[in-house]
């Protein structure tokens, strides 16, 4: 008897300590992935680092100084960076970057503490929680976006799932408050996970409590002051979704797909065994062969938002935008890992079983995250471009373009050529269109009420109830266009994109 209780404790201590090495392995791997992507950030991760910039220094909501917006699509992850911000403030002036340096390195301790305290309550091997880790921050399509909310997305999806396992109401209510402060499209999430876990339906008040609690301050200054619960982002974004014609986000894969097969290949599978798992899960519980996995639950729920995520964002009307299809992708993948891992924990707890499958299952993930590190690496170390890019000119050619701009403007005004983020983070100058000037906004508002159905359309008069539409755009002192070719003539900058190749931007004084 005394050598069984002692071979329990064994066991016990044995489970408690596994894989604690997790966060340190999720925060180097996030060092990693910043350090290989830093100098190739996308212009709208420069949108949030102006956000962030101008908090940190002016105190003010918006992409430049003296001109508030409303198009800065997770709050959560702006005053995170713009807290870090004014940290690095200590070291002389602002450095955002360094701020999301330091974001990237949290979230990912932030995904291996997760994973850690998923593994002790499924009994996964550690094994399960490096890959839970690396399909995240290997991910090329996660990468391509570093400095949007693609880190977050996973990170809180993550540990609201985690505490919705534990049975911890409380810190599951705090959490859910900060997911949808990453992005308020989320919810659908927390309501689906919440209804999955028995212990938190029991104390369902508090923890819907400490959810207002967390996040009702952001949303109703958002609502009141700046005249929106929602950013501005949505409706811009839907009216944008032309860009991609004929493509539409249901439809977004395959587009990818014709372009970076490989890419799409790595980035996507993961979440079709996830998808394949979730439907052999669900089966399962109505079924006898696969046994029941009831602590599975929350995992499945994850999945589940994901897939509901998909279909509502495929009835919303915007584009396939690369980064949208982070936060359906990772949660379904997150099933995937946890399904296959606590299979192989119960293959080896009941001999009987075979291990066969679930190794496979677990080593074809392996795969895939080995895969997506080589698309990583063969794009080039450190990377010149992101995997997935779309933008005019290279982060390095507009942040010498912003510089040198600025410079010439001289304190002027100047209409956005389309691509805003980088020119207003190194230009320090007034830049302007829509994500800038709530005026633009106001006007795309509008448009979009009118056109959209009765549906929407009463959702956005009732956003939108506080906007003050008296808000008029700014006029610019002067324009500036992109065009392809070399560049000539005064006043002109050339540029080269890895999507677009050589191409130029050019000033003009507006009559």
């Amino acid at each position: 008897m005394l050598a069984e209780t002692t071979t329990e404790q064994q066991e016990q201590r044995t489970t408690t300590t596994r894989g604690r090495w997790l966060p340190v392995f999720g925060a180097v791997l996030g060092a990693v992935a910043f350090l290989l992507v830093r100098g190739s950030l996308t212009d709208d991760t420069y949108i949030t680092l102006a956000y962030a910039k101008n908090l940190a220094v002016h105190g003010e909501w918006g992409v430049i100084p003296g001109s508030p917006a409303n198009s800065a699509t997770s709050p959560l992850n702006v005053l995170l960076l713009g807290a870090l911000t004014l940290v690095t403030r200590v070291a002389g002036g602002p450095h955002p970057v360094v701020a999301l340096g330091i974001l990237t390195v949290l979230c990912g301790a932030a995904l291996g503490w997760a994973w850690l305290r998923a593994g002790r309550v499924l009994t996964l091997p550690p094994v399960a929680g490096v890959l839970g880790v690396a399909l995240v921050l290997l991910n090329p399509f996660v990468l391509s976006a570093i400095g949007l909310e693609v880190l977050l997305i996973p990170a809180v999806l993550l540990v609201l799932t985690v505490f919705a396992l534990e049975g911890r109401p409380l810190l599951f209510g705090v959490t859910a408050g900060l997911t949808v402060l990453t992005r308020l499209d989320l919810v659908m999430f927390v309501v689906v996970i919440a209804v999955s876990a028995p212990a938190i339906r029991r104390r369902l008040l508090p923890a819907a409590g400490a959810a207002v609690l967390t996040a009702a301050p952001w949303f109703v200054v958002s609502w009141v002051v700046f005249g929106s619960f929602v950013p501005d982002t949505l409706v811009i974004k839907q009216l944008q979704a032309g860009l991609f014609a004929p493509w539409s986000y249901s439809t977004g894969p395959m587009m990818y797909y014709l372009g970076w097969p490989v890419t799409v290949l790595v980035s996507f599978v993961p979440a079709l065994l996830g998808a394949v798992a979730l439907a052999a899960w669900a089966a399962a519980r109505f079924g006898v062969r696969w046994p029941d996995f009831p602590a599975l639950g929350p995992f499945a729920a994850l999945a589940g938002g994901g897939i509901l995520y998909y279909v509502a964002y495929s009835f919303l009307g915007v584009g396939p935008f690369h980064w949208y299809y982070v936060a359906p992708v990772t949660a379904v993948s997150a099933f995937a890992v946890a399904a296959f891992g606590t299979w192989y924990a119960q293959t080896r707890e009941r001999p009987p079983l075979r291990t066969g499958p679930p190794v496979a299952a677990l080593g074809l993930t392996g795969v895939l995250v080995l895969c997506g590190a080589a698309v990583d690496v063969a794009q080039g170390v450190p990377w010149p471009s992101p995997v997935i890019f779309g933008n005019w000119a290279s982060a390095q050619d507009y942040a010498r373009v912003g510089t040198e701009l600025g410079a010439r403007l001289d304190g002027a005004s100047v209409a956005s050529p389309g691509e805003i983020g980088t020119l207003a983070y190194f230009c320090e100058c007034t830049i302007v269109d829509e994500f800038s000037d709530r005026g633009r906004a106001v006007a795309l508002v509008e448009q979009r009420i009118a056109t959209a159905n009765p549906l929407m359309s009463l959702a956005l008069r009732v956003n939108y109830h506080w906007l003050d539409r008296s808000i008029t755009p700014r006029k610019p002192e002067y324009r500036l266009q992109y065009a392809g070719g070399p560049a000539t003539g005064p006043d002109s900058w050339q540029v080269r994109s890895a999507a677009k190749g050589v191409g130029h931007f050019t000033l003009t004084r507006e009559p």
